[in-house]
């Protein structure tokens, strides 16, 4: 008798659908048609006249069995007065998810279900396409659908390996095997976001903090395809959604500090950096306190990262941006670079010396000045490292000609600093490209300031003299101690 009951409704719901479309054939075999309502509030709470999200919807397509899906009529051969309910219908239809496990299993409907979500893009696209709030809704609630969802293990919890321990240059990505959908459904809501059509006060509604947040967790997804999708979506909406700005640095900074404090699985990371290197060069001069709180709190903590190789290039240049935005943030950076500086890993100490210099050409003579000594300091050891490419690179530092400048209106307080560690290069170091480089640098002081040079000269002659003197008198008295055992032995 239920059965018969189920059977009855399902024919009337088939017929009713058909009767509102004008010969519209049945999209969905579903127990849930599509609704009208209004989306979630920005806050993120529904209301009664808002549409369900997925996961408030125990009816929704993806947690029910996969509808039958069938092949519709084209938007544009629609009259003007029915595109949106057919909009709807198929938005609806792409609600479901396909079984990419097997490529057996379910081809037409894989099939059915990417054509209607191209023709869905072109209808964005197109200058005809007109959506309103009521399409809005359903198209954001397919796009949750489909977008949000258990992101698989990543790499090193499957093998137990650390999660920075394997060089992510060796290793093949890890694509999602329903990409062909999902970049579709991407490309979707990217339309829909640059839309001219689509007001921000409507739009709004659907493109709330929660999405937002939703769509931020997904930059943990290994698929480095939908990370950069994630990266133009996120960086769209940052343009076009002004009241969304604050609330997406916060959380952006907010996932820096899990990273660094809590997981230390830097997927996404590097994208973020490039979304905010974009978000800094916007920045209003004078930097705002928050901003440079950020930097010192956030930013360059991340230099402490064992997987700094993987997202370095996006970091130098975030830091490099906040240096050109504020001329006085120039020294902040240097030291915090200097704190942060590592001491066993050579490969991390080319990229630190790679991202001075980069600082360093963007910086006044007046900050240059308030951290010069402990500067020349650390690139005095790094001359003198028996890491021959931490040596060169710490040398190439005098083929910056803004550089050798500050150096050169410095050139009393770093003379001292370098003439010593110059010396031991040309003496003693194994590598003879160190030993040449080093020449030019110690020809290059010369002709700075030959009477500065030749003061340098005769001090760390007296230096030697001294440590010579005092590994003699060193030597005596262990002789001395020598003796005064032997004879007390006997």
């Amino acid at each position: 008798m239920f059965t018969k009951i189920m059977k009855l409704g399902q024919k009337k719901f088939n017929k009713s659908d058909q009767d509102n479309t004008s010969g519209v054939n049945t999209v969905v075999r579903s127990s849930r048609p599509p609704t009208a309502a209004a989306a979630p509030t920005p806050n993120g709470e529904s209301q009664s006249s808002a549409a369900p999200s997925p996961s408030q919807t125990p009816n929704h397509p993806m947690f029910t069995t996969p509808p039958s899906l069938e092949v519709l009529p084209l938007l544009k051969d629609v009259s003007s007065s029915d595109r949106p309910l057919l909009f709807m219908k198929k938005a609806h239809m792409c609600s479901c998810q396909c079984d990419f496990s097997d490529s057996l299993i379910m081809p037409r409907e894989k099939e059915i279900k990417r054509q209607t979500l191209l023709e869905l893009v072109d209808f964005l696209h197109s200058s005809s396409g007109k959506v309103n709030e009521t399409m809005q809704s359903e198209l954001i609630r397919m796009v949750s659908a489909n977008m949000f969802r258990c992101l698989p293990p990543a790499h090193y919890e499957n093998t137990g390996a650390p999660p920075e321990g394997n060089d992510p240059e060796e290793e093949e990505p890890y694509l999602e095997p329903w990409w062909p959908h999902l970049q579709l459904v991407y490309e979707l809501l990217l339309r829909y976001v640059v839309s001219s059509e689509i007001e921000p006060r409507t739009a709004k509604k659907f493109i709330n903090h929660t999405f937002v947040s939703r769509l931020l967790d997904l930059f943990d997804s290994e698929d480095p395809r939908e990370r950069e999708y994630l990266k133009t979506v996120l960086h769209r909406i940052y343009g076009k959604f002004i009241f969304h700005r604050p609330f997406i640095r916060c959380s952006i900074y907010n996932i820096f500090y899990k990273y660094l404090y809590e997981t230390e699985r830097c997927v996404g990371i590097g994208e973020l950096l490039e979304i905010l290197g974009s978000v800094i060069n916007g920045f209003t001069v004078p930097m705002r306190e928050e901003h440079v709180l950020y930097l010192v709190k956030a930013i360059l903590p991340l230099h402490k990262s064992k997987g700094i190789s993987i997202f370095h290039q996006q970091l130098s240049y975030c830091v490099v941006q906040f240096v050109e935005k504020d001329y006085k943030l120039a020294d902040t950076v240097i030291r915090g670079l200097l704190k942060y500086w590592p001491l066993t890993n050579c490969n991390k100490e080319v990229l630190f010396l790679g991202e001075l210099e980069e600082v360093l050409d963007v910086t006044e003579p007046s900050e240059f000045q308030r951290s010069v000594v402990p500067l020349f300091r650390k690139i005095g050891k790094c001359l003198n490292s028996a890491n021959f490419q931490v040596a060169e690179r710490a040398l190439f530092l005098w083929n910056n000609e803004h550089i050798v400048g500050l150096i050169a209106e410095n050139k009393d307080v770093i003379f001292p600093i370098i003439f010593e560690a110059l010396e031991r290069n040309m003496k003693g170091h194994w590598n003879q490209a160190v030993h040449g480089l080093s020449e030019n640098v110690r020809r290059m002081f010369m002709e700075m300031d030959t009477e500065l040079f030749e003061e340098c000269e005769k001090q760390h002659a007296q230096n030697e003299a001294k440590a010579c003197e005092l590994l003699e008198q060193r030597e005596m008295t262990w002789k001395r101690l020598e003796e005064a055992a032997s004879l007390a032995a006997n």
